[in-house]
């Protein structure tokens, strides 16, 4: 079965995308991508975890190349997977390995988002030295069962070379009436931490995982832009540009760890791999900027 790598990249008509997570945030924008180049695509109807649904999509839809944007996340956010364990291995590991193992038998590429947040910062990976974790250092963040769960898929799917497994932090995208945005979260805080993570611009990265199917790249990518930012120099630029009367209030890692269930991972991944594949890559400040802040400007920046 060939996985090779191409780059020489199809016209959209000889594309056909099958898509999974019709109602995730990312599932949507992605089918809105492929409606805007002019990619045909469809959205899978069967889940996961059940194996013959799968099988049924891929021959009704008989695609190219498949995504997976879906998966547990927990709703309001992760803490939810704590009191949930069962139904997020069923989804977040049972059921990404049966798609990967169903693309496999296709001889299918299978694009899917997983996340970086199964790190964080340690005595080689010092806060604020500028060494970001590589593709393939091991997870050692498993505060959260979440991370754990995504640890263990990212783990086994390391075996399927028809994988190329996307880590996406603190995702942000320009629409920053979302919910799901991490910047609309962090403004609507009674309090954040202020530390610098790396994060993932949703309207430059997410055309990216595309040109990576049309390309068949396969194996682990940091799926974020280079570098780091905090809370805080994201809030700054949100008063700067959006609401130049917006305040926000600073707590400490302590503190947090009384207001949430499990704890959250604070990173930086080390974004040379994808940044090689794609050069225009913007940095991290540059990208919100460019991407998220300008086209959303109400105020003169300072």
């Amino acid at each position: 079965m060939g996985f090779e790598s191409s780059n020489g990249t199809a016209s959209p008509k000889q594309l056909k995308f099958l898509i999974y997570g019709r109602t995730g945030w990312i599932g949507g924008l992605l089918g809105k991508l492929c409606q805007s180049q002019g990619i045909d695509f469809s959205y899978g109807s069967g889940r996961l975890e059940n194996r013959p649904s799968l099988e049924a999509d891929l021959v009704a839809v008989n695609p190219t190349h498949v995504f997976n944007a879906a998966g547990v996340t927990g709703r309001p956010n992760v803490d939810w997977c704590e009191s949930h364990k069962v139904e997020t291995i069923r989804t977040n590991v049972a059921g990404t390995l049966t798609l990967a193992d169903v693309c496999r038998e296709k001889g299918l590429v299978l694009i899917n988002y997983a996340t970086g947040c199964i790190f964080e910062y340690d005595s080689s990976h010092p806060l604020g030295s500028g060494i970001g974790f590589k593709e393939e250092d091991t997870p050692n963040f498993i505060g959260s069962f979440y991370s754990k769960t995504k640890a263990m898929v990212e783990d086994l799917l390391r075996n399927y070379e028809n994988v190329c497994t996307l880590r996406v932090r603190m995702p942000i995208s320009s629409d920053l009436a979302n919910p799901r945005n991490f910047i609309t979260k962090i403004t609507r805080y009674e309090k954040v931490v202020n530390i610098p993570n790396s994060m993932t611009i949703l309207d430059e990265l997410l055309p990216i995982s595309i040109e990576m199917a049309k390309r068949n790249l396969t194996g682990i990518y940091n799926f974020t832009n280079p570098g780091v930012v905090s809370h805080n120099e994201i809030l700054e630029m949100y008063r700067d540009y959006i609401d130049p009367d917006f305040t926000w209030k600073n707590f400490t890692l302590e503190e947090q760890s009384k207001v949430i269930v499990a704890p959250r991972s604070n990173n930086e991944l080390h974004a040379a791999k994808l940044k090689q594949e794609f050069p225009e890559l913007l940095p991290i400040k540059e990208s919100l900027i460019k991407n998220v802040f300008k086209p959303n400007q109400k105020t003169a920046a300072a």
